[in-house]
């Protein structure tokens, strides 16, 4: 017996490497968003960069000629915040990143401190400080609980990949003996706190993403149908090396729109 999902009536989307390249709008991005619009869609630009608070993100996607509200995005951080205040509302944390991240904890009820913090939390930061990661050992040591925003090792940057979040937390580990809990992408915990956001249901939601490894397994793990579209990190001939397929694998969000 075989089961029609439902029409997606809701859409999670990456960012990078799906809607942008490199601060450019991808061929048939503004398309897709302005179908999403007429047709009235509830809808999520999901990244696990944690660095941006959506304001931020809204301002550069606007640059790149493409019109996201900042309601309309979620990222890495939020997520975080979110899970966070579930699990212990109006609780402490250390927190290594950037504005994206300390503001979300801010504005979730958290209190940011060094002394004697729930948890400490790690998020994407241009500059990391060895003083901030000691300081992060010592409480994890003394304690505190340990969470990562999410587990990419790299970024990248137009001079080549810098390390991110994952690579810290494996020295942060590699210190203490944590591992940290990743709330970003590939834990599908993320797309369900996005779904919660925009009260989607599984079964009538669609993600689309350009990683096998990433958006795709998250999505499936999620119940979601999932699109791979091949303008980002995965290729073609990359699909058939995971044990895993998605619903779709496309060109670009170009092909997307008709779908909407």
């Amino acid at each position: 017996m075989t089961t029609e999902r439902s029409e997606s009536l809701c859409w999670l989307t990456d960012m990078d490497g799906v809607l942008v390249h490199e601060g450019n709008a991808l061929p048939g991005a503004a398309e897709f968003l302005q179908r999403l619009r007429d047709r009235e869609r509830r809808f999520l630009v999901l990244t696990n960069n944690s660095i941006f608070t959506p304001r931020d993100l809204s301002a550069r996607l606007s640059r790149s000629g493409l019109t996201v509200p900042e309601e309309f995005i979620w990222t890495s951080a939020l997520a975080t915040a979110d899970f966070l205040s579930s699990q212990l509302p109006g609780g402490s944390a250390y927190v290594i990143g950037e504005a994206g991240l300390t503001t979300a904890l801010y504005e979730a009820g958290y209190v940011l401190t060094d002394t004697d913090p729930d948890y400490v939390v790690l998020g994407e930061t241009r500059t990391y400080s060895f003083e901030a990661i000691t300081r992060a050992i010592r409480l994890i040591g003394d304690g505190a609980r340990f969470i990562a925003t999410n587990p990419d090792v790299t970024g990248p940057s137009p001079e080549g990949p810098l390390p991110a979040t994952g690579s810290v937390a494996a020295m942060i580990t590699k210190a203490t003996g944590a591992e940290p809990y990743f709330v970003g992408k590939p834990n599908p915990m993320m797309f369900r706190s996005a779904m919660n956001r925009i009260e989607a249901h599984s079964e009538s939601t669609t993600m689309v993403g350009d990683r096998m490894d990433t958006d795709v397994v998250a999505g499936i793990e999620a119940g979601l149908d999932t699109v791979l579209v091949l303008t980002g990190s995965t290729k073609e001939a990359d699909v058939t090396r995971f044990p895993f397929r998605p619903g779709r694998v496309l060109p670009s969000i170009a092909e997307v729109i008709d779908l909407v």
